[in-house]
């Protein structure tokens, strides 16, 4: 099977459009996050700024997750789980971004003006 000249033509104007549209919305619309969102199981749900850096010890039914912010960002930094695929996660920074322990039963989201989408959200 070969492809015919407008099967050429429309093969090369969506490569060529592709990279605006990962530019246009998964990078370049991704707001800088303004709070988080901490929610524990059978604790109230939490609100922190990311203004001002701080540790948070965030209890669970395994202990005690820590949580840091710093410039603006927020990571988990020690959890009693057995993976710490929360701690792996790394520094989140944009609105929309997510962490969880689920052996802890604790997650984070950071809200802001505008929200990155992935393809999970989007």
């Amino acid at each position: 099977m070969s492809l015919t000249r407008a099967d050429w033509i429309v093969l090369i104007c969506l490569l060529a459009v592709q990279p605006w549209l990962y530019t246009h919305f998964w990078n370049g619309h991704s707001g800088v996050a303004d709070h988080a969102v901490i929610t524990a199981l059978g604790q109230d749900t939490q609100e922190l700024s990311l203004r001002h850096d701080q540790q948070i010890n965030i209890s669970g039914p395994l202990g005690d997750s820590l949580l840091e912010i710093q410039g603006g960002r927020l990571r988990f930094r020690d959890s009693p789980c057995h993976g710490k695929q929360c701690i792996h996660s790394g520094w989140l920074s944009h609105a929309g971004d997510f962490a969880a322990c689920l052996p802890n039963r604790v997650s984070v989201t950071l809200v802001g003006a505008a929200t990155r989408y992935d393809a999970v959200n989007y």
